[in-house]
């Protein structure tokens, strides 16, 4: 299997028990560094596989800040929900980005993507107050980039695996 196959009976399988499909391209965020951008599906594969076997509509619903395009989807036998796919690296949303994550030991990133941290945990354990906190929050979102770069051709990978940012 492709992963395409996969795909299509995933959202078989959530239209008939009423649940809503996500799909994630897979990110340059793997431990190993393994990743390449032609060994997984992009959102325009994964919406190609499903278009032979549902009917598909984007969501009028407004995006907003959510990484997810909606797809309002329908199959052969009138069954009917959505179907969200997140396209980080094919079709970035980082203009409209308005989150931020807080490592478990401590760390501001600003971006999934970025290589720079702003250190926290050195505040909590000193002791700062809630004022030095929030500054050195704002600091780092400030810092926010305007793009993640995957489609750079200086793109680095962050050292940190997904499973080590938190998702």
């Amino acid at each position: 299997m492709t992963g395409r196959e996969d795909v299509v009976d995933l959202l078989r399988f959530c239209l008939e028990h009423g649940y809503q499909l996500r799909v994630i391209e897979q990110m340059p965020l793997d431990a190993g560094h393994q990743w390449r951008r032609g060994a997984a599906l992009s959102a325009d594969d994964v919406l190609a596989a499903l278009r032979p076997y549902f009917r598909l509509r984007p969501d009028p619903a407004p995006r907003g800040s959510a990484p997810a395009e909606l797809w309002l989807v329908e199959d052969a036998d009138g069954r009917a929900g959505k179907v969200g796919v997140i396209a980080s690296v094919s079709h970035a949303f980082c203009s409209a980005c308005d989150r931020t994550r807080l490592t478990a030991d401590g760390q501001i990133r600003s971006c999934l993507f970025a290589t720079e941290e702003t250190d926290l945990r050195t505040l909590l354990r000193v002791g700062a107050d809630d004022d030095a906190i929030e500054a050195a929050w704002r600091a780092a979102m400030w810092g926010k980039p305007a793009g993640h770069g995957i489609n750079d051709p200086g793109f680095i990978q962050p050292d940190r695996p997904m499973s080590a940012i938190g998702g």
